[in-house]
C-alpha cells in the first residue's frame, strides 16, 4: 500500500462535513436518507433501492452540449476498470483491476492514498472474464473492498490503511470476488464467483466493525449433511430439485454463485440476493433427470430473498428453472414503488441474461409480470398462471446442437440499468447475439478449470465469414415501460456490451460504449445530445455527483472485461498497445483534455509455417477453444487485452510454447495446463494458432503502410 501525502487539506474539509468520525462516516441513517443527499453518491446505486437516479439537475437537456473534462486520472493498470465509484463528502472511492482501491479528490481528481491487496497474478486464471471489481462500500469510517482472491478487506476512510481483512473463501477452490460489497445493519454483504470452474455459491454476512462471519447462505444444496448455515431451513426443499445421487454437480458444487446483485431493502427489511448459472451449465450432465422428480436446479438462476440479520429464508423466484445456458440472475435489481392495476405495489425490477425484464412482488416473491426486452429462441413467453418461461424445448440442445439467444453473454449482462423518477422509465443497456451449444459427449470433470459441458464451434477460417457473424451482432439501449411491460425507445449502438446507465432530474441519461464513447441523452425521447471521447471502453455505471455548489458525472474508461477477451473477434478495433484505465469527470465548461489516442500499429514478425495435416489442425483448433479462447479469444483473435497469440514471440520455439502451456509463466497468470494438455496436444495448439498467424500477416501485409 502507498499514501499519498495530499490528503492534509482536504481532511479538515470532510472533517467539517462529516464530524468527528471524519471521512466516509456513512451510517444506515445516512443511507436510508440519501435522497436528503443528492451531491453524494454513498453506495453502489446511489440509494438502497439502486435506481442510479439522481435529483441533481444543474446538468441537463438545455446545456448538457456545454460538459466539458474537468479532469482525469490515470489507474495503475491497464485492465478492465467496472467499478461505480462512491463520493462521500468530497472524496471518491473507486477500484480497478486487481483489486486496487483509490480514494480521490472528487473536485480535482489529486490522489489521496491508494491501496493494492497484491492479488496473486495467477488468480486471474479463475476468474472466468477478467480481473475487474465493481467497486466499495462505505461504512462508519471504513471503505470495504472484496478481493479478486476471496477476501474482504476494510480500511480506514482517512489514509487507506488495512483494519481488518477476513478469507470469505475456501482459496484451494477457484473461487474470484469481481462484485462491490454492501453495508447495512451493521454488516457488509459479499458474494463470490467461479461457477465455471467449479464451486458452490453462496452469500456471506460479516461484521463491519470486527470481520466476524455473522452468517452464510449457500444458493445451491449440500447432497451429503446440513451446513450449519442459514440456508439450512430449505435445503431440503432446494435438494429435492436436484439429482441426489448423481451428476458433475455432486463434484463442482453445482455453481449458483452471486457474483454481483446484492441490495438490501429497507422497507420490507430483505436482503435481495441475486444467483447465478449452474455448474456445469448442461444441466444434463450437471443434474441428470430422474423421471417423475423436479430438477429445477434450486436456486440457480433465482432472485432469493432473505433476512438481513440472520439470512433466514423469506422467500424466490426462479427466473430460469433447470438453467442450461449460463443465464444468471446476478444482474443489478432495482427495487421501487409502481402503480399497477390502480393500487401501489412494492416491486423489485430485474433485466437478467435470459432476456425477460421482470417485476416482481417484494412483499412474497409473487410474478407481477414479465416482458421481453430482446430476441429470444429459448422461450416463447411467461406463463402467468405458473410464473414459469414457456420454453423451446429444443433449445435445451439434449438432440443435437441449437442455436440460442440469448447467448451466455445475455441480453443484460453486469453492466448497471437505471430508473428516472420523471418519466418512469427503466434504461437498460441490452445486446443481441446468438450462441451454439452443443452437449459435450466427452465431458470430465476438471478442478479448476472451465468446465460448462458444452463444446461450441470453431470460429470459421473465412475472414468474410467471421465479418457476416460480426455483424448480427448489435447493442442498444433500451428505454422500457415497466408498469406497460413495453418499450417506449431505443437507439441503436451498433456493436454489443454496451456501457452502465445513469438517469438524472435533468432529464439525461448518461451511458458509455464499447468503441469509447461516453453519451448523454434525453431521457424522454432518446435524442442524443453531447458525446465525448472517452478513449476506450466505458463499461461500468456512471455517476453524477457535486461539491461546492458544481455537479460533476464520472465514468470510466479501460480495456477489458468479458468482451476483450473470449469475444475479442467481436472488437472491431482492439487496441494496439496496453491502455491503463483511467477515471473521466466532466462539469460544466470543463476545460481539461485526454492524450491523444495512440493508433500507432506495431510491425507484425512474420509467423512460422508449420506443416500440418487437417486432422492435426482440427485438433489445435479443439484444443484452442477448450482451453486458450475463454482468455486469449475466440478464433485465436485477441480484444487486446491478453496477448493476442498470433503475434506472441513463443509461437516461433515450440519448447517455449509448451513450457509456456505447462507452467512456465504461472506466476504471470498464464495458467498450467499440464494435467490436461500433452506436449503433442499442445503443438496441435500451436500449428492452428501459427495457421491463422499466417491468415492475419498476408492481410497486415495487404494493408496500405
Amino acid at each position: 500500500m502507498r499514501i499519498a501525502a495530499a490528503w492534509a487539506g482536504l481532511a479538515l474539509l470532510a472533517l467539517s462535513a462529516c464530524g468527528p468520525m471524519g471521512p466516509a462516516a456513512v451510517t444506515e441513517a445516512r443511507l436510508a436518507s440519501a435522497d436528503n443527499e443528492p451531491g453524494n453518491w454513498m453506495s453502489h446505486g446511489r440509494t438502497y433501492s439502486e435506481e442510479r437516479y439522481s435529483q441533481l439537475d444543474e446538468i441537463n437537456t438545455e446545456n448538457v452540449g456545454q460538459l466539458g473534462l474537468a479532469w482525469s486520472y490515470e489507474m495503475r493498470v491497464p485492465r478492465g476498470a467496472e467499478a461505480t465509484p462512491i463520493v462521500v463528502d468530497g472524496v471518491m472511492y473507486v477500484t480497478s483491476a486487481w483489486s486496487i482501491v483509490y480514494a480521490l479528490d472528487a473536485t480535482t481528481g489529486e490522489e489521496l492514498w491508494v491501496f493494492d491487496p497484491d492479488v496473486p497474478r495467477e488468480r486471474g486464471a479463475s476468474a472466468c472474464c477478467d480481473v475487474g471489481n465493481r467497486g466499495v462500500a462505505v461504512w462508519n469510517g471504513k471503505v470495504y473492498v472484496g478481493t479478486l482472491d476471496g477476501r474482504l478487506i476494510a480500511l480506514n476512510a482517512r489514509d487507506g490503511a488495512k483494519v481488518w481483512e477476513t478469507i470469505t473463501v475456501d482459496q484451494s477452490r477457484p473461487y474470484t470476488i469481481t462484485g462491490a460489497p454492501r453495508a447495512a445493519r451493521g454488516l457488509i454483504y459479499i458474494g463470490n464467483g467461479g461457477a465455471e470452474f467449479g464451486v458452490r455459491g453462496y452469500v456471506s454476512a460479516y461484521d463491519a466493525e470486527s470481520g466476524e462471519l455473522r452468517w452464510r447462505f449457500y444458493t445451491t444444496p449440500n447432497p451429503r449433511e446440513p451446513d450449519n448455515a442459514a440456508s439450512d431451513s430449505v435445503r431440503d426443499a432446494a435438494l429435492a430439485t436436484w439429482n441426489p445421487t448423481t451428476g458433475a454437480w455432486l463434484e463442482s458444487g453445482g455453481g449458483g454463485t452471486a457474483w454481483d446483485a446484492i441490495v438490501y431493502d429497507n422497507e420490507t427489511d430483505t436482503l435481495w440476493i441475486g444467483v447465478g448459472n449452474g455448474s456445469p451449465w448442461n444441466r444434463d450432465i450437471r443434474s441428470p433427470n430422474v423421471e417423475g422428480r423436479n430438477n429445477d436446479n434450486l436456486y440457480l438462476s433465482s432472485v432469493v430473498g432473505v433476512d438481513p440479520d440472520t439470512g433466514a429464508y423469506k422467500c424466490h423466484y426462479q427466473e430460469t428453472p433447470g438453467e442450461t445456458w449460463d443465464y444468471t440472475a446476478t444482474q443489478p435489481i432495482m427495487l421501487s414503488t409502481l402503480q399497477i392495476e390502480g393500487r401501489e405495489r412494492r416491486v423489485l425490477m430485474h433485466a437478467p441474461k435470459n432476456g425477460f425484464f421482470y417485476v416482481i412482488d417484494r412483499e412474497n416473491c409473487g410474478l407481477i409480470s414479465a416482458g421481453s426486452i430482446a430476441t429470444q429462441t429459448w422461450a416463447s413467453g411467461v406463463d402467468m398462471a405458473t410464473g414459469r418461461p414457456i420454453e423451446n424445448a429444443d433449445a435445451r440442445y439434449a438432440a443435437g446442437t441449437a442455436i440460442v439467444l440469448p447467448s451466455p453473454f445475455g441480453a443484460h449482462n453486469w453492466h448497471p440499468m437505471s430508473m428516472s423518477r420523471r418519466t418512469g422509465l427503466v434504461y437498460i443497456p441490452v445486446q443481441e447475439l446468438a450462441q451454439d451449444y452443443t452437449a459435450d459427449p466427452a465431458f470430465v470433470y476438471r478442478p479448476g478449470r472451465w468446465n460448462t459441458g458444452t463444446v461450441h464451434a470453431p470460429l470459421p477460417s473465412d475472414r468474410a465469414t467471421r465479418a457476416a457473424i460480426r455483424n448480427t451482432m448489435h447493442g442498444y439501449l433500451l428505454a422500457w415501460d415497466p408498469v406497460a411491460q413495453r418499450e417506449a425507445w431505443r437507439v441503436e449502438l451498433g456493436a454489443p456490451w454496451n456501457g452502465g446507465t445513469l438517469a438524472t432530474a435533468g432529464d439525461l441519461v448518461f451511458q458509455g460504449t464499447l468503441d469509447g464513447r461516453f453519451r448523454a441523452y434525453n431521457a424522454r425521447t432518446g435524442e442524443q445530445l453531447w458525446e465525448y471521447d472517452n478513449q476506450a471502453a466505458t463499461m461500468g455505471g456512471p455517476i453524477t455527483y457535486s461539491v461546492g455548489g458544481d455537479q460533476y458525472v464520472a465514468s470510466l474508461a479501460s480495456y477489458g472485461t468479458l468482451w476483450f477477451l473470449p469475444a475479442g473477434f467481436g472488437v472491431a478495433d482492439p487496441p494496439r498497445e496496453p491502455v491503463n484505465a483511467r477515471v473521466n469527470v466532466f462539469r460544466i465548461g470543463g476545460t481539461a483534455s485526454l492524450p491523444p489516442r495512440n493508433l500507432v500499429r506495431l510491425p507484425m514478425e512474420r509467423p512460422p509455417t508449420l506443416r500440418a495435416s487437417q486432422a492435426t489442425l482440427a485438433q489445435g483448433a479443439a484444443g484452442y477453444t477448450a482451453f486458450c479462447s475463454v482468455c486469449h479469444g475466440t478464433g485465436a483473435v485477441s480484444g487486446g487485452v491478453l496477448p493476442d497469440l498470433r503475434r506472441a514471440p513463443s509461437l516461433q520455439d515450440a519448447n517455449v510454447w509448451r513450457d509456456t502451456v505447462h507452467g512456465a509463466r504461472a506466476a504471470n497468470g498464464m495458467p498450467d495446463f499440464t494435467q490436461w494438455v500433452t506436449a503433442s496436444d499442445a503443438e496441435a495448439i500451436r500449428a492452428y494458432v501459427a495457421n491463422e498467424a499466417q491468415a492475419l500477416y498476408a492481410e497486415e501485409q495487404a494493408r496500405p503502410q
